[in-house]
């Protein structure tokens, strides 16, 4: 097992590690940038070092002082967190370079994952259901025309190495896709440095469903059941909950052996989840794969008894996994609590919080890196807690959930709060009608 682990992130991820990391009696190691330097996952680590000023460039992202970092505290192993350098693949290629365990998956791994086109070809060997569209990246705009013409409108249009709708356009009608090619192919290229692009079948009222997995060096792999992410503003979650609403047992045993098929097809190592489209009809499409630890993962570590951290670092440590599959045994949902303006579309809001008062009580978890007094700095994510409520029921965890919403205070800043609220006592939401489209159908007014 490892002596100490340096966490290469930041806010309540690095907290939510360095937890797991104490039970285990691992010594830990906060990075932090200028900006943080009040942050809680900095005062509980065993150790810490500055990396640079706010920004994640000379920060967060700066891969010569995460590793010097390591190197001068003796660090044997670097747990990613999501986000920032979790799926970067010459970030695990270097620290292997420098005898340091990247906890996750190799870069060769993240690399066939990484690039959703290759993920693709790699799924439709391994027999996983995929959305019809290109086989790779496109060539020219005239495949992609012919191929829209083959599969029928609508489709949509990806960036090959996109992420949170960057380089994605819904094309209805012929007359739009030129117009959609070139202004998907410009944003791409901006955001990624790559302005690859390639064409799908665009399914409609869809919903996000994605499975957890896990793989160890030996080859096994298994899941851990499903998490529905349908409700998302500009492909960006704002809820989760687990069992999803639409689960049958049929469905969630095809879903989940196309998941650890999907696993075993590259022999992955550590924790990820292989994202899907769910139809109306129940048929079920591949997306693409995180090959990391998710945002969400507290509600599966909820409903089914299991700290997928302490998984996760055992993995990389070279421990067996069992090779079982896990089931819900209660139902969880999460609620991202953002210092955001919703009734501003959704403004960011940075600044002091003067007033926190986190809520308690049977079947609540609150992960947070925030308290009374903390800056929340405006170079990072918005997102300043995840709010859980477990129960034996949806019924009772949604009930669950509003009352510990009504019991969150945070004053000085804006907050995602109220949204919650109302999504949470949306008649779609609480007989479990919704697609991804819910977002754009939902009217959100202040009081």
């Amino acid at each position: 097992m490892f002596k100490k682990i340096l966490i290469a992130n930041r806010g309540e991820i690095a907290l939510r590690v360095i937890r797991t990391c104490k039970e285990m009696g691992i010594k830990t190691v906060a990075v932090y940038s200028k900006a943080d330097k009040d942050s809680l996952h900095v005062r509980f680590a065993d150790e810490a070092v500055c990396i640079g000023p706010a920004p994640s460039k000379q920060s967060y992202l700066d891969i010569p002082s995460i590793i010097a970092a390591a190197e001068i505290t003796n660090a044997d192993a670097i747990h990613p967190g999501y986000g920032f350098l979790a799926e970067n693949s010459k970030f695990a290629k270097i620290c292997t370079e420098h005898d340091i365990k990247f906890i996750g998956p190799t870069a060769d791994m993240i690399d066939k994952m990484g690039d959703k086109a290759t993920a693709k070809q790699t799924m439709r060997g391994a027999g996983v259901p995929t959305i019809p569209g290109s086989d790779g990246i496109l060539e020219d705009f005239s495949e992609a025309k012919m191929l829209a013409l083959e599969m029928g409108f609508p489709v949509i249009l990806k960036a090959t190495a996109g992420g949170g709708g960057k380089g994605m356009r819904v094309v209805w009608r012929i007359e739009d896709l030129e117009h959609a090619w070139d202004a998907a192919k410009q944003e791409s290229g901006a955001a990624f440095g790559n302005d690859g692009l390639y064409i799908e079948k665009y399914i409609e009222e869809p919903k996000h469903i994605e499975i957890q997995i896990i793989g160890d060096q030996y080859g096994n792999a298994s899941h851990l059941s499903e998490r529905d992410c349908s409700i998302q503003r500009r492909h960006q979650k704002l809820i989760e909950e687990t069992p999803s609403p639409i689960m049958t047992n049929e469905l969630r045993e095809k879903m989940g052996d196309a998941a650890v098929a999907a696993a075993k097809a590259i022999s992955y190592e550590g924790v990820g989840t292989i994202e899907f489209l769910v139809d109306k009809h129940l048929n079920f499409y591949f997306m693409e794969m995180n090959t990391r630890i998710q945002v969400e993962h507290p509600i599966t570590e909820e409903v089914i008894h299991f700290d997928l951290i302490r998984e996760q670092i055992k993995v990389a440590a070279g421990v067996n996994i069992s090779g079982r599959n896990y089931y819900p045994e209660m139902h969880a949902i999460e609620c991202r609590i953002n210092a955001e303006d919703p009734y501003h579309n959704f403004r960011p809001s940075p600044g002091k919080i003067t007033t926190f008062h986190s809520p308690g009580g049977h079947g609540i978890r609150v992960d947070t890196h925030a308290y009374a007094g903390y800056l929340i700095p405006p170079n990072y994510d918005s997102m300043i807690a995840k709010l859980i409520a477990v129960a034996r029921t949806r019924e009772e965890a949604i009930a669950k959930m509003l009352r510990a919403l009504d019991e969150f205070v945070i004053e000085g800043v804006d907050t995602t709060i109220p949204i919650h609220k109302a999504i949470l006592q949306d008649d779609r939401f609480r007989f479990g009608e919704y697609t991804t489209k819910f977002m754009e159908e939902f009217v959100f007014k202040k009081p």
